[in-house]
């Protein structure tokens, strides 16, 4: 901890880059060196090597995250300044710019960090559960993250300063931003709609691609795969959740999205007991499928969260959303891609055998091809404009 704590402050003032970037539609370098962290740390425990024990190897990672920081910084600040010459810092209460972020601070630090509050009181529930649940909900919570981070905290982040941005009457301005919402909320269904999928149908080949070697079984994989498989619930509605906040933020109501997710952080410990232990009792279930529990009920208070931000705002800007049967037939999309992926799983299951390093690769590339194949055979709208950016990108390299 003591070692860590540096670390925070540096990734502080990186995020203090990653506001003015984004604000200037800079979006690719904030989002992009967290790489240079990660391989800070790689480098750290290689030099330091896997002979030299276990809390020395601890330590090596801990100042590989404090040298990542570092980085991520200096990486990012000459392009931080040179969008604010002359800046200084500046305790300038007496600006009225400084106390509108003032008073909006504390619910938008709340409202952002409902997601790690939840993980953290599964957490403390997955400890009540039988050895291993907790470190079986943290394997696949670190997977959950990833299509919630890709495209939920990417979108989100890039719609942000397009609908602050917009003027006019109210009208206008509500116009604009429900412009920019629906295009968000239909390019994260298309992305996080086969990414749920995949968690269902292909969670023990993605686990098992990542984890399993060494003491990680494969038992251990199922059970993150079932705990993966859970988390699907929630998905899609946990990700537009955060576009919506965005939306709100927009508008300059932080307080509402507060509100929600306070609800949210109320239900997921609630939820959680409930999905965990007495539900897994009257089901006649062993104690070991509590992390999916914890995992299903996270999800239905994301659900949740994500309905209550949606009312609240259509009250305020009109009518907006994804229609049902865009959702729908993406849905139709990624289960006949699952489908395609499971025909070439099988026989290479039969063949290689219990080998996630040899069998997830080609499952999941099929996967991901065909499900792109089968929204450009459609007419999915983004799936024609991703397949559009391919092959301008392929004519650019020719």
């Amino acid at each position: 901890m003591r070692i860590f704590f540096p670390g925070i402050g540096l990734l502080v003032l990186s995020a203090w880059c990653l506001g003015i970037l984004n604000s200037h539609r800079r979006f690719f370098l904030p989002y992009a060196v967290p790489m240079v962290s990660s391989a800070a740390v790689v480098v750290a425990l290689v030099v330091t090597g896997r002979d030299a024990g276990g809390f020395a190897l601890a330590r090596a990672a801990a100042w590989g995250t404090v040298a990542g920081a570092l980085l991520q910084l200096l990486v990012q600040l000459p392009s931080a300044l040179r969008l604010v010459p002359g800046a200084r810092p500046s305790l300038g209460f007496g600006s009225p710019d400084v106390r509108a972020v003032l008073s909006r601070f504390t619910s938008a630090l709340l409202s952002r960090g409902v997601a790690q509050l939840s993980g953290y009181i599964d957490q403390i529930l997955a400890s009540l559960l039988p050895i291993g649940a907790v470190a079986t909900l943290g394997y696949a919570q670190t997977l959950n993250l990833l299509p919630v981070s890709l495209f939920g905290t990417a979108i989100s982040a890039s719609e942000l300063p397009e609908m602050a941005s917009a003027t006019g009457t109210i009208d206008q301005v509500h116009r604009a931003v429900v412009t920019r919402l629906d295009a968000g909320l239909r390019r994260i269904a298309f992305f996080v709609v086969p990414s749920a999928m995949a968690f269902v149908a292909l969670g023990g080949d993605i686990a098992g691609l990542l984890y399993q070697r060494g003491a990680f079984t494969h038992a251990q994989t199922i059970a993150v795969w079932a705990t993966l498989a859970g988390s699907a619930i929630g998905l899609l509605g946990q990700t537009m959740a955060r576009l919506y906040t965005s939306a709100f933020y927009a508008l300059g109501d932080t307080r509402t999205p507060m509100h929600v997710a306070a609800l949210r952080l109320l239900l997921t410990g609630a939820l959680g007991y409930v999905f965990a232990f007495p539900l897994l009792r009257a089901l006649g279930l062993d104690a070991s499928w509590g992390t999916v529990g914890l995992s299903a009920s996270a999800g239905v208070a994301g659900w949740i969260e994500y309905l209550i931000l949606r009312a609240s705002l259509r009250r305020l800007v009109g009518p907006h959303g994804v229609p049902g049967f865009v959702v729908a037939r993406l849905w139709s999309i990624a289960l006949s891609a699952a489908g395609a992926a499971w025909t070439v799983r099988l026989p290479l299951r039969a063949l290689l055998g219990d080998r996630p390093m040899l069998v997830a690769p080609p499952t999941l590339l099929v996967f991901g091809l065909a499900y792109l194949a089968f929204g450009v055979f459609v007419g999915d709208p983004e799936a024609l404009r991703l397949r559009e950016g391919c092959s301008e990108g392929s004519d650019a390299r020719g």
